[in-house]
């Protein structure tokens, strides 16, 4: 045993720099895959805990006020129900903010879908006129206990008795309106209802949903919301977050293992006689396996430690999403089981592909077989003979002649290097695609930067030529959403009259052509999934009691909702219904316009009433990924440098036995330095060439599998820009060269003794 450490700790010496890098790597592999698991549980767990705690609703029903909700309750499947609750459509102000609102009209604290307090205390029967907020409504409106609340166009005001979380479908401007809890004398002009329903099975939310709608009548049905979409809401970019440092962190994970096995492989081929020598001193082929796989775990393990260590101790410091996503996690259940599970999985996962290796080292003989006496490079290609023919550089040839002439290793060299060039290719595409969610928002389906909702007092044609006299409006189209019920009855979707035919919308399309004539409209990927319909196909759906058959002629890029949206004129509404009128306006800015001071401005000139609010861009929820990008690029090219190394340090061995009859045939220690460069620069471009060429189209299809699976559609993705590519391309080769030049200077330069001792 004492031998063996020995020997382990002379190698260490040896190759500092090689164990540095596999522990640096092993730790960057586990930060990722940790930070993964972390944004998992940080974006599932949040929701799933306040749903159990309150007691959720599976369904929330919005209904009008004379629907008859009490046959709900005998439903089969239906455990037990909310409400009904009197509902009112408002807005509310607060420090120069405002919110469009539902209040909900609560006579007592609910036992189903039960608001959960975070700060102040419940409704009081005292204070008719307290209200209690949704916590991210609370958030957008500045707003805590004791605050007053106006609502425009009335001198009412409302006073903040408490904050609560909920399990429904959050505050988000523009979109979903924020939720409100009041006594019912608060709610004075109720313009519906709502019912909650706790089912025995959630799996059958679908078919529980159909029933209810069928008990009440499809027009007395505005709006259905699920458990489903409030997980999906509240998951959101997080779990995007997790998904993408997971895969990148199984990448590296691969990468690494890889380059660990090629790593043992090649020191294996350099130290044969080292090896031999030791069995010849007594070493049994398992000794000699488990020298180096122990010292290769010892490195995993050192990484791996030391990543739990930082993550457990330093990851809540993290600023930004990434933190507060290990301080929850930190508190969860599962929490010590996954900080042990991770890093052993990575160990073990390295520990394979190292015994792999290790077992070749086991089978070298005692006694040194003698090497042929041809050149290792083996004779001269055809092509090699016939370029040296045309006087080009003998270096240049005889590299590349040795880069390529064992076809076998010098492939699986090629496409250990490829792999996380290829991933670092993925992950500038994302940074690609995330940059043009920023800076060309018009081609993901955002065209417009504002979103306008004018009081009803005030007429359509005052309103546009209002919005239209700022001199930073470059459109103003006008539009209504209402909420649609699908065939089958059941869900609700956004039905969208956006535009005129005489001013269309912009939609930006992925699939299709735009909606110009009657009944044609475009659809998001969420609504022809939800649907299972084409390009090309007719949807019937019900907004109230009234039909509405529409022609499916494009896909548009849909952010919003799900993507279960689907779009047309406000004139083909309007023919549906003549008595339809704009209830808001989306504003399409002046390029380099800043949307908060044109929202300013139109608010000043509105005199209080306009409600103004910025669209929303997926982006802003991704500004984390940018750190997460730049931190596995430089995790990648960690594990790219080690089997770098490695496969430097293979060729300057393999050139060993070449170096005499080099030196012979007068070529010179720099053209022999050259050679080794040479040989080096072509693995390297040829693994540049193959992650290019494979890693674009792969980013390409994981970008927008991720944007099938969000509703967002099929499109986004946006690879890198040539010169980039170019550039990338050109540093890795260059940075290839260069470490191996110092080396293979070295090398050329050896002693006749050395160089014999070498190749005996």
């Amino acid at each position: 045993m004492r031998a063996t450490l020995r020997w382990a700790h002379s190698d260490l010496r040896t190759h500092r720099g090689e164990a540095l890098f596999l522990v640096l790597a092993t730790a960057g592999i586990v930060v990722s895959l940790l930070l993964a698991t972390a944004l998992f549980g940080y974006a599932t767990n949040p929701w799933q805990r306040v749903f159990t705690q309150a007691h959720g609703a599976h369904v929330w029903l919005h209904t009008g006020s004379s629907a008859d909700t009490g046959k709900l309750a005998e439903l089969d499947g239906v455990e037990s129900v909310a409400g009904p609750y009197p509902t009112t459509s408002t807005t509310l102000a607060s420090r120069g903010t405002r919110a469009s609102v539902e209040l909900r009209g609560t006579p007592e604290r609910p036992t189903v879908g039960r608001p959960l307090l975070t700060s102040g205390h419940w409704l009081d029967p005292a204070n008719p006129d307290g209200v209690v907020l949704e916590t991210r409504l609370a958030r957008a409106l500045l707003a805590a206990p004791g605050d007053t609340l106006t609502l425009p166009g009335t001198d009412r005001t409302l006073t903040v008795l408490g904050i609560a979380d909920s399990a429904e479908p959050r505050y988000r401007p523009g979109e979903q309106p924020g939720l409100v809890w009041a006594p019912p004398s608060a709610v004075r002009d109720p313009g519906g209802q709502v019912i909650g329903l706790r089912l025995t099975d959630p799996d059958d939310t679908d078919y529980a949903v159909q029933r209810a709608v069928t008990v009440l009548g499809a027009g007395a049905v505005s709006e259905v919301s699920t458990w489903k979409q409030g997980r999906a809401e509240a998951q959101g970019d997080t779990r995007l977050l997790g998904q993408v440092l997971g895969l990148f962190g199984l990448g590296a994970l691969v990468a690494a293992g890889l380059a660990v096995h090629g790593a043992i492989g090649t020191r294996i081929r350099g130290h044969l006689r080292d090896i031999s020598v030791l069995k010849a001193i007594g070493f049994t082929p398992g000794q000699v396996v488990r020298v180096f796989l122990l010292q290769h775990l010892a490195y995993a393990l050192l990484g791996a430690v030391a990543a739990a260590a930082v993550i457990q101790g330093l990851g809540r410091l993290i600023p930004g999403r990434l933190g507060d996503a290990v301080g929850v996690w930190q508190g969860l259940p599962g929490n010590t089981v996954a900080l042990v599970v991770v890093p052993v999985g990575a160990v073990l996962f390295i520990g394979a592909t190292t015994g792999l290796a290790a077992w070749r080292a086991g089978r070298v003989p005692p006694v040194p077989v003698p090497r042929p006496a041809a050149p290792l490079g083996g004779r001269l290609s055809g092509v090699a003979r016939r370029a040296l023919g045309l006087r080009l550089p003998p270096a240049l040839v005889l590299g590349w002649h040795r880069a390529f002439t064992r076809r076998l290793r010098s492939l699986a060299t090629v496409a250990r290097l490829a792999l996380p060039l290829l991933l670092i290719v993925v992950a500038m595409s994302a940074w690609t695609t995330i940059e043009r969610f920023d800076g060309r928002p018009d081609q993901i389906g955002l065209p417009t930067a504002l979103t306008v909702h004018a009081d009803s007092g005030l007429a359509d044609r005052d309103t546009r030529a209002l919005l239209e006299r700022d001199p930073q409006v470059a459109a103003a189209y006008p539009g209504v959403e209402v909420a649609a019920l699908v065939p089958g009855q059941t869900a609700t979707i956004a039905l969208r009259g956006l535009g005129t035919r005489a001013e269309p919308y912009p939609y930006a399309l992925a699939e299709g052509r735009p909606a110009q004539g009657r009944d044609e409209a475009v659809a998001g990927e969420g609504l022809l999934d939800l649907l299972d319909v084409r390009v090309g196909d007719w949807v019937r759906m019900t907004v109230g009691e009234q039909p509405q058959i529409l022609h499916i002629v494009g896909r548009s890029i849909e952010p919003e909702n799900a993507g279960r949206v689907i779009s047309t004129s406000l004139d083909t509404l309007r023919e549906n219904d003549p008595g339809l009128g704009p209830t808001l306006y989306e504003l399409r800015l002046d390029p380099g316009a800043e949307p908060d001071r044109v929202a300013e401005r139109l608010v000043t000139a509105g005199h209080g009433r306009l409600d103004v609010h910025a669209v929303p861009n997926p982006a802003d929820g991704l500004s984390p990924l940018r750190g997460v990008v730049v931190g596995l690029i430089a995790v990648l090219a960690l594990i790219g440098l080690i089997e770098l190394l490695t496969a430097i340090g293979g060729s300057v061995r393999e050139g060993e036995r070449d170096l005499l009859a080099l030196k012979a045939i007068g070529l010179s220690p720099r053209q022999i330095t050259a050679i080794t460069v040479t040989s080096t620069a072509c693995t390297a471009l040829a693994a540049v060439v193959i992650g290019t060429a494979l890693g674009t189209p792969l980013a390409h299809w994981l970008i927008d599998a991720q944007g099938r699976s969000s509703g967002i559609g099929a499109g986004i993705a946006q690879g890198p820009p040539a010169a980039l590519l170019s550039l990338f391309g050109v540093a890795a080769v260059a940075g290839a060269a260069a470490l191996a030049a110092v080396p293979a200077s070295r090398a050329a330069r050896r002693r006749l003794a050395d160089t014999l001792s070498a190749v005996a």
